[in-house]
Order: C-alpha cells, then structure tokens, then sequence
C-alpha cells in the first residue's frame, strides 16, 4: 500500500474491512482497465483521491439515505464505493443505472465480489427511473450532464425529502442559473475536498418552473 493510499484511507475513517473492499474494488479496476477502458486512462494513477475519495465524500451529505440510485455508474464512481461504505448499513440497497455493457458487467463483477447491497441496470436511465418513483432516498451523478439536464431526467425522483447530490466544477453557479429557467428547486451549495475549485450541489424538492 502507498503512502497516498493510506492517507486517502485515513481520511476516510471507514474500518479495516471497509478500507480492504476499496482495495479490492480497485485492484478489479485496474485489472479490467487494461481491456475495458473503464475510466479515462490519465485519471488512473491518481484513482484514490481523484475517483474514491472523491466519490466517499458524498456520503455524509446524503444524510441518513441508504436507498439510493446512481445514474450513468460508468466504472462505479460514486454509486460502488457509495455501496461499499453503507454495505454493513441495515436496508442500504443502492442502484447503478448504466447503459453500456461492459461497464455492468464490471459492476456485477465487484458487486458479487463483495457481497454489495447493488443492483446494476443495464439499460437507459430514461427507462429505469420511472420504477424507482417512491423507492429512493437519494440521487447520484457524477461527470454525466449540466444541471438541467440532470433535473430533466431526475426531477420526478427529486420530491419531498429526497435529495440530489451533484459533484460538479467551477460553472457551477452558471449551471443553477441556467438551471432555474426550467426548474424551482431548493439547493445548497458545498465545497469539495478534493479538488478547491470543484463544488458539490445539494438539490430537493424539484418542480417544473411555470
């Protein structure tokens, strides 16, 4: 283990057992990497902090939610180590929307691996959210679209105390901006604490502006 590894892990606080699932999980990354391009190939060697820790950081902002469905998993960032750190958690069922193959059958691969509260969808998110109206506490997407198109495809999810957290960049006043010419939503805006120029979006109770 390097010593970038061990200090991204003592960050995250999480128990010995928790700290060898991410270890496994990345191994399993890296290994399929070589024949699946799963993550952009640069980001690779930087992969704890720029993807784990990126990703572990939203669970304190999801509160309390332990059903939660992450929409374009790609390679499992956020959605697979949101899974990995709220799998000893009773009732925690987490879903991956994603439409390529490949990707899924990766996430099935570490989910078995790891005995994961996961179930992977291989299909489109525009087909899968409507089932899951009522069954979620919490929404995730990271790297998929700007704001509004996130709202576009979420909004019938993102009522009562249901809870959208966004990571996203340095426009992200540009995109609630934007985002408030279609939608009325309540929003808080966080700081990352892996990147100082990234912010992390906090988005509820959605409704179609009129």
């Amino acid at each position: 283990m390097t010593g970038v590894v061990r200090e991204v892990l003592d960050r995250l606080r999480v128990s010995r057992e928790t700290e060898e699932a991410l270890q496994v999980y990345v191994d399993q990354l890296v290994i399929w990497q070589k024949v699946k391009n799963l993550v952009g190939p640069k980001t690779l060697d930087n992969v704890w902090s720029r993807h784990v820790e990126d990703s572990a950081q939203l669970l304190p902002l999801l509160g309390t939610a332990a059903r939660l469905v992450d929409i374009g998993s790609g390679a499992g960032f956020p959605g697979l180590v949101l899974a990995i750190l709220l799998r000893e958690q009773q009732g925690a069922l987490i879903h991956l929307v994603e439409s390529n193959s490949r990707k899924c059958a990766f996430l099935r691969d570490v989910s078995r691996r790891l005995s994961l509260p996961v179930r992977v969808h291989n299909d489109r998110i525009e087909d899968v959210l409507p089932t899951l109206i009522g069954q979620v506490e919490g929404v995730t997407a990271r790297a998929l679209a700007p704001l509004s198109g996130l709202l576009d495809l979420t909004n019938e999810l993102l009522t009562g105390p249901v809870v959208g957290v966004f990571p996203k960049g340095q426009d992200v006043e540009r995109e609630l901006t934007d985002a408030s010419k279609y939608w009325t939503f309540q929003a808080s805006v966080k700081a990352s604490c892996t990147d100082s120029k990234a912010r992390i979006l906090l988005i509820s109770d959605v409704r179609r502006a009129t």
